[in-house]
């Protein structure tokens, strides 16, 4: 304890210069979307990447080989498949810290973009002297046009604003599951870091009491569900079957008996895409709002700047 403190105070002290900012992100199958995520967040300031690899089979260790050859990435295989999130981005955290020399670290996931307000960079809002910083996390809901086979998942263009805040372990539907207010994730200093706490929602540090914050500048949209094609592969892959079955559709789920045909996962797929009729209600109430998303805008940025 006392000596973690004085790492973060050591570190404060002597801090000059423009903050340097890093990025973990625990990473599995994620091939459609791990490269778009980390071109963008290079385009709003991150500096550099660590991303750890839990065996994935569909080409996303391949993406991720490429991009360390243009960025400041590093990559760290993990096989084990005893999924230890709370371990591996704590580890993650601290090789942030004393191989890439990041002042603060943002523990992402590949579904996740961070945005900050009126397309500044990240670090505007941030200061090598944050000890934790939390930043809310806002849904997106699939459009009507996500039935269509060629959907892009980045013309996802509406979240939810005002999520409902509902019993964790109580049974919901389909609609108030994916209306839930998704809990915030964390920005950290690795410096006096004690652990990052599962889900990457909440972090332990020796100074969060004195100076732990929120910052309202920035916002995660989170895309879990982003087209039928990457459903269907986790669907597969089984990645989605506990959490549809915490959520009430252990009926529509029961791959023990191999009774899943391609038709039943895109009836369940498309239940997520909610009527017109509940969406005029939902924007009435000002559950949901429209947010165009600029990864598009920010990744062709990036690229023409290279």
């Amino acid at each position: 304890m006392i000596r973690k403190l004085f790492d973060y105070w050591i570190h404060r002290l002597v801090h000059k210069g423009e903050l340097r900012l890093g990025m973990s992100i625990l990473a599995k199958n994620e091939a459609d979307i791990i490269e778009d995520n980390i071109r963008y967040h290079s385009s709003v300031g991150v500096d550099c990447f660590v991303v750890m690899d839990n065996g994935s089979t569909d080409g996303t260790r391949d993406i991720l080989q490429k991009l360390s050859h243009e960025l400041d990435l590093h990559i760290i295989d993990q096989p084990d498949t005893r999924f230890q999130q709370s371990q591996w981005v704590t580890e993650m955290a601290i090789y942030c810290k004393r191989k890439l020399k990041a002042d603060l670290v943002i523990n992402n996931d590949a579904d996740e973009f961070w945005e900050p307000d009126n397309g500044m960079s990240l670090k505007s809002y941030l200061s090598a002297k944050d000890s934790v910083v939390t930043v809310r996390r806002y849904n997106t809901l699939l459009p009507k046009e996500a039935k269509h086979e060629n959907f892009d998942y980045r013309n996802s263009n509406i979240i939810i604003c005002n999520g409902i805040n509902s019993e964790p372990k109580s049974k919901k539907t389909i609609e108030s599951m994916l209306l839930n207010s998704p809990s915030p994730k964390t920005i950290i200093n690795p410096y006096g870091l004690k652990k990052v706490k599962t889900g990457n929602h909440r972090a332990s540090h020796v100074c969060r009491i004195f100076n732990g914050r929120t910052e309202d500048k920035i916002k995660i949209v989170h895309l879990p569900i982003r087209s039928y094609k990457q459903f269907k592969k986790r669907f597969e892959n089984r990645s989605h079957i506990s959490q549809l079955n915490f959520y009430g559709l252990s009926d529509e789920t029961n791959y023990l008996n191999k009774e899943i045909t391609e038709e039943h996962i895109k009836k369940i797929y498309e239940r997520f895409i909610l009527s017109d009729n509940i969406m005029e209600f939902l924007n009435k109430a000002e559950i949901i709002t429209i947010h165009k998303n600029n990864i598009n805008k920010k990744i062709s940025v990036y690229k023409n700047k290279k």
